[in-house]
Formats: C-alpha cells, structure tokens, sequence
C-alpha cells in the first residue's frame, strides 16, 4: 500500500491554527488514515478497502470494543507553541516523541501569555484544581494584568541584562516565569492522540490546554475522519458506569419502555444485543417478559 494521501489533510500541513494570544498548532506531517487503520485490522495486502460504509463499521466496531492496536498505525507530527505552564501539562502524556526548544542553547523569544479578561476566575469550591465559572470583578482583572504585565516585562529584562553580563544561558533562564511561551515538535499515535484529547478536551481540563485539543483535533478529523467520528461518539461524547451504578440503572430501568426506545431507533439488531449485554440484561428473557407484558 502506498503512502496515503488524504486531500483534507494535505489542507493543513503547515497552516498554523492560532491558538491564545501568540501560540499555535501546525500539523507537519501525517502517516496514514482510516484506510491505514482498516488495512491493519485485515491484515492484508491490497488496498486494505472494501467499501467507505464497511470500512467505516469495521472502524466503529474496533474502537467500541477497544481493540486499538490498529489506530497506532496513524502516526501524526505537530508542530507546537505553547506556554511552559501548559508544556508541563502537556508531558505528563509520556507515549509521545517531544522535542523542545532549549533555554540553554538559544535565547528565548519576550513572549508571554496573557489571559483575556473573561478567564480571569475565582478559584472553584468543588474542583481544588480548577477555576470556577463566573469571572472576577472587573477591577481585580485590571490588577492582575497589570501584575502579570510588569512581572513578565520585568523578568525578561532582567534576563537580558545577565546575558549580556555572560551569564550562561542555561542559568539565566530559571529567572523566567511559567508564561514564557515555549515550541516542540510532537509526535504521536492516534490511538495515544485519542487519549490526549479525551482528558484534556474534557469541561473538568484547564481552559489554556483545552483550546489546543480543539485545535489538534482538527487535524486528526481530517487525517482519519471515519475513526474520529467513532471516537466523538464512543469515547469523547461517551461514558463509563461502575458496576454498582449499573446496578443501581438496571433496578430503575423500564425493561418495555428500554425494548420499545430500541425498536424505534432503528438500530441494528447486534449493537442492540450490545447494549443489553452491556446493561447485563439477557436479550431472551427481556423479550420473554416484554410479550408477557404486551399480552
């Protein structure tokens, strides 16, 4: 199979999709697509294609029983601009190849991020990790950028002035703050890239890294559409129940009124037994006691 070539993808290589105040998203290059995903699953020699509706069934199919091995054949490199407040977020993800930008061989660029007015937010009572939902008054937003302004001016001033005074770069740089903006390229699989997104597209992930995985995620939309689609739907948009709230559903559910939503939706008769199996509900005897009911 030759290396595939995916119009939409090839859209982006190289746009930057700005995101804050100076950081970006750049997709450099990519290596396969659903195509790559499909042909791994088969395990054959061909074009790995039958059909775009089957090959997008296999795709949904192997995602929703978490057979992920073949999303690892989808390879993806960016190019990234970020604040090293959110780089160090960024790193705890380890199954990816990083390379940044170092302090002690260049000179880092005088750009920091500032936040707009409107993120500027009190502390959460019920996330210790996080902001709330309401901004501060406006006056404390006016104080803080001025405090951030000055120390971020103030620090990189200094920073030049001991380099100037040969001091090694690579002591000078402790001086500056997390909002200094730093760059890496990034290499990941799609399988490990749908892990990323899933905990840092999340409402419960802090705003800054957020706004990347929409952005990355754009991208892999357009290298692999059919697997992204999967993932919006099982993984990003889904949810997983603990045996004791499954337990807890099945005492409260309307076996008839479950059987009758299910007959109307329309969907197919295997993920409907899915979905029984899944509820730990025995499709015979629920079809047993919804006649017994109707008659």
């Amino acid at each position: 199979m030759s290396r595939l070539a995916i119009p939409d993808a090839d859209a982006l290589l190289d746009e930057r999709t700005r995101v804050l105040d100076h950081g970006f998203v750049r997709l450099v290059d990519y290596l396969g697509g659903d195509a790559r995903i499909v042909q791994a699953a088969r395990v054959s020699y061909g074009d790995g294609t039958r059909s775009v509706r089957e090959d997008a069934a296999l795709i949904d199919y192997l995602l929703r029983h978490a057979h992920t091995s073949p999303f690892e054949q989808v390879v993806l490199t960016y190019h990234l601009k970020m604040p090293i407040f959110v780089a160090r977020q960024w790193m705890r993800h380890r199954t990816a190849r990083a390379n940044e930008v170092s302090g002690r061989y260049s000179v880092l660029p005088n750009e920091f991020y500032l936040p707009e007015p409107e993120q500027l937010r009190p502390q959460s009572r019920a996330n210790k990790q996080g902001r709330g939902d309401t901004s501060v008054p406006e006056a404390l937003q006016e104080k803080v950028l001025r405090l951030l302004r000055a120390g971020q001016e103030s620090a990189y001033t200094e920073y030049e002035h001991v380099l100037e005074d040969g001091l090694a770069r690579e002591l000078a740089r402790i001086h500056l703050p997390l909002s200094l903006y730093t760059e890496m390229y990034w290499q990941i699989d799609l399988h490990n890239l749908m892990h990323f997104l899933r905990l840092r597209m999340d409402a419960h992930a802090q705003y800054e890294i957020r706004a990347y995985g929409e952005a990355l995620a754009r991208c892999a939309r357009a290298v692999a559409p059919l697997a992204y689609q999967a993932f919006e739907e099982h993984v990003l948009h889904g949810r997983r129940l603990s045996r004791s709230e499954l337990s807890l559903l099945r005492e409260a559910l309307d076996e008839q009124r479950l059987h009758s939503a299910l007959e109307a939706s329309g969907m197919r008769a295997s993920r409907r037994r899915e979905l029984l199996d899944k509820l730990g509900l025995d499709e015979v005897q629920s079809s047993a006691l919804r006649h017994a009911t109707e008659s």
